[in-house]
């Protein structure tokens, strides 16, 4: 985060609109009269650059302004603590390359943010926008650590210890389903209508995932709060596709040198932006056809493209390169071999998974379209941002496609290759001996569950035999692999693939498959 007294220039805010340069798109609506019938929770980057933006473009086209936003940080003050004194306005940066690999971008100030929380700060306040009679959606981009489940099985961890805290502390909760359930509770109790609660993580059948766990708190809560949420309240699943990555201090200084003020805060972005929702709004919603989201009856299929096709293919450009030492997604696409990987990974392991949902991939070129925007000069997307808690995303963007393959009785070898290279990744170093941090809600289990892997497969074993043991060892881990864990076919595979990643490097690994 950038804090004012880093930079000589005003800070951007209402005040600043009219002076900055004619080619910075702008809010030209009267932002004081914004409502607030949208409660985001996990008001990032990610959100800002997709939900965010989408709603402005609403807001711009219908001038409909029930629909502004009320933003909530769940964990942490910073996005308050840069946005407030800019009126909730900042900069989303949409950038690319030209033919010859210049970067370009767009700039475009966001209004749609009314208002900004932290929870921890005032739960209540949070809890009262959840209830509010003008509330509408409650929406989420809380990633998938953020669901307090299991991902694996998809239920409920009443273990959790922010889920064991709430179900306790009504008024004062922490995690997002604490929140949700006892801002509903609230809402029934002062007889305000049903509202639609929309997940836009990158989890299967997201809106039914965040249905089942909602419905499983409120159960131990009040049976009739379970049955109305269950009866009036709507869970629409949706697809969010945008690469978003971290924004760095050269972001910051290259946008207020265009600007000629201070944003503390913008979000960089591509330009490709595909949002699709199931239109299930029981209480309505903003037209965001405006901002280029599609409605359909069911978003299944886009979910599965997306979990498995991008989502997938980005998890393995991120264990493999950054294993091979590379920082970002263009540099490791950049590599021949891992771009030819990657390209038969989703074109043999991937897509045929998806033939039974109808889309035609190759009619809209999916696969060499994201091949082109990984390859994105602009974006410098850092594979450890991409690589961060994976215990929560493979199990949806590898493991599940595993699954099919196994049942199908196809092989799974690339997949297994991704496997073995996020294994690799937890050592915490790259080829070259590189430290890196390994951010994970399971890393000191996952740590543990290493160190006790090597240790039990060391004595006793020839050196193939001495891996495959290993392999078992840390795929036994039920909260990540479920039932795969057990699956000799799956173990054998895995090993396989982490016995030339150790001997040869990534190189080397990818070298088998040519």
């Amino acid at each position: 985060m950038r804090t004012e007294g880093l930079s000589t220039l005003p800070r951007l805010d209402v005040g600043a609109l009219g002076a900055l340069p004619v080619d910075v798109e702008r809010p030209t609506y009267e932002r004081a009269a914004l409502g607030a019938a949208i409660v985001h929770l996990g008001i990032g980057a990610f959100a800002r650059a997709h939900l965010a933006a989408v709603n402005e473009a609403a807001l711009l086209a219908t001038g409909d302004l029930r629909w502004g936003i009320v933003g909530v940080s769940l964990r942490h003050v910073d996005t308050r603590d840069a946005l407030a004194p800019q009126d909730g306005l900042y900069t989303l940066a949409l950038r690319d390359a030209d033919a010859a690999g210049t970067p370009r971008e767009r700039l475009r100030i966001i209004g749609a943010l009314r208002e900004l929380r932290v929870a921890p700060e005032a739960p209540s306040a949070v809890l009262e926008r959840i209830a509010a009679a003008e509330t509408c959606i409650v929406s989420l981009t809380v990633t998938e650590k953020g669901y307090s489940h299991d991902p694996a099985s998809g239920a409920l961890r009443f273990d959790d210890p922010d889920i064991a805290h709430d179900l306790l502390t009504p008024a004062a909760p922490r995690s997002a389903i604490g929140f949700i359930v006892h801002g509903l509770q609230l809402r029934r109790q002062r007889g305000h209508p049903p509202l639609t609660l929309l997940a836009c993580d990158n989890l299967p059948s997201n809106g039914r995932t965040l249905r089942g766990l909602v419905l499983a708190f409120a159960a131990r809560l009040d049976a009739g709060l379970h049955d109305w949420i269950e009866n009036e309240c709507t869970f629409p699943n949706s697809m969010v596709d945008r690469i978003v990555p971290r924004t760095t201090a050269d972001d910051r200084a290259r946008i207020e040198a265009r600007l000629g003020c201070a944003d503390a805060w913008p979000v960089v972005a591509e330009p490709f932006l595909d949002w699709v929702i199931e239109d299930r709004f029981v209480a309505g919603r903003p037209l965001w056809e405006h901002g280029g989201a599609r409605f359909v009856a069911d978003a299944a299929p886009f979910e599965r493209m997306k979990l498995r096709m991008l989502n997938g293919s980005h998890s393995a450009l991120a264990y493999l390169g950054a294993t091979a030492g590379f920082a970002t997604v263009d540099a490791a696409v950049g590599l021949p071999a891992l771009r030819a990987f990657v390209d038969a990974m989703m074109r043999l392991e991937i897509a045929p998974t998806l033939a039974a949902d109808g889309l035609d991939l190759q009619r809209y070129r999916y696969r060499m379209r994201l091949l082109e925007r990984f390859a994105n000069p602009a974006l410098r997307h850092r594979t450890l941002q991409i690589a961060m808690d994976g215990s929560q995303k493979l199990p949806q963007r590898i493991l599940d496609t595993v699954r099919d393959r196994l049942t199908s009785g196809d092989s799974i070898e690339r997949l297994a290759l991704v496997i073995a290279a996020w294994i690799c990744f937890l050592g915490g170093v790259d080829e070259a001996g590189r430290p890196h941090a390994i951010e994970d809600p399971l890393r000191d289990a996952l740590a543990a569950l290493l160190a006790d892997a090597d240790r039990r497969s060391a004595p006793g074993f020839g050196k193939s035999e001495a891996e495959r043991h290993r392999i078992a060892c840390i795929c036994a881990l039920g909260p990540v692999f479920g039932t795969l864990g057990s699956d000799p076919r799956f173990i054998d595979a895995v090993a396989r693939q982490s016995t030339r990643l150790r001997e040869g490097g990534v190189r080397s690994a990818l070298a088998a498959f040519d």
